[in-house]
């Protein structure tokens, strides 16, 4: 860490893929909001999707709130992260995946989701942030789609910190989607 020299740590999920985490978005087990960061490394800042966050639904337009007028609902259910730290900054590969549900008064078609990344240091200060969209398909006779994304955030680490201090947070933008909640 010191020196010039650069080191990778990854979590116990043996790196991150897109192809990984759709396949354990679809497992059976996957429960709303459920996330997976592997395991605790002091050396790599943590990943956890906002509870608060972790999910969007989509309502028909002047209906906000409305249980019956639901049209989708996106879910975050896994995280992923690996980290590599050099003199200073910190390189982390990150990765979420999820799905969409169809509502009942829903459709077939293309879900676009906002989506935030956020690094926060010891003293929950925005160091770094990403935004993205990411499109979902979803149909009557397939109501379920599944989304992933893996991505690379790099952040200067402030002198007489650890990359361990910082924190990375992924939720849905509801302010990007009018009519959300």
């Amino acid at each position: 860490m010191f020196g010039g020299k650069s080191s990778t740590i990854a979590d116990n999920s043996g790196g991150v893929s897109e192809e990984q985490l759709l396949s354990a978005a679809k497992a059976d087990n996957s429960a709303p909001g459920a996330t997976v960061t592997g395991g605790i490394n002091p050396g790599c800042p943590r990943l956890t999707a906002k509870p608060s966050g972790n999910n969007i639904t989509f309502y028909e337009p002047g209906r906000t709130g409305d249980g019956l007028a639901i049209m989708h609902r996106g879910e975050i259910t896994k995280t992923a992260r690996e980290c590599r730290v050099e003199a200073g900054r910190v390189t982390v590969k990150y990765g979420f995946s999820g799905r969409v549900l169809l509502g009942p008064r829903g459709q077939g078609g293309t879900i676009t989701l906002p989506i935030n990344v956020m690094v926060t240091d010891g003293s929950n200060t925005k160091v770094a942030a990403d935004a993205m969209k990411i499109d979902v398909a979803v149909a009557l006779d397939k109501p379920i789609g599944y989304f992933s994304a893996v991505r690379e955030m790099s952040f200067p680490v402030a002198e007489g910190t650890r990359p361990g201090e910082y924190e990375l947070f992924v939720s849905f933008d509801r302010a990007a989607v009018p009519g959300a909640g």
